[in-house]
């Protein structure tokens, strides 16, 4: 996935699917100028990473 789509996604009222390697997330924050997103894995919320949008995956 690239930043804009990632944004578009974090932006929407609507639930989208987004999978990093398999597992569930949520996006919550894009940073589109470097390419990034902070994500929740799984319904844990202190259990966030930051990784590059092209690791996740639009269901």
């Amino acid at each position: 996935m690239n930043a804009q789509r990632a944004a578009e996604i974090f932006s929407s009222k609507d639930t989208i699917e987004v999978e990093l390697e398999g597992q569930p997330v949520w996006i919550e924050n894009v940073d589109e100028a470097n390419g990034m997103a902070t994500v929740q894995i799984g319904a844990k919320p202190t259990n966030t990473k930051t990784v590059s949008v092209e690791r996740l995956k639009e269901h």
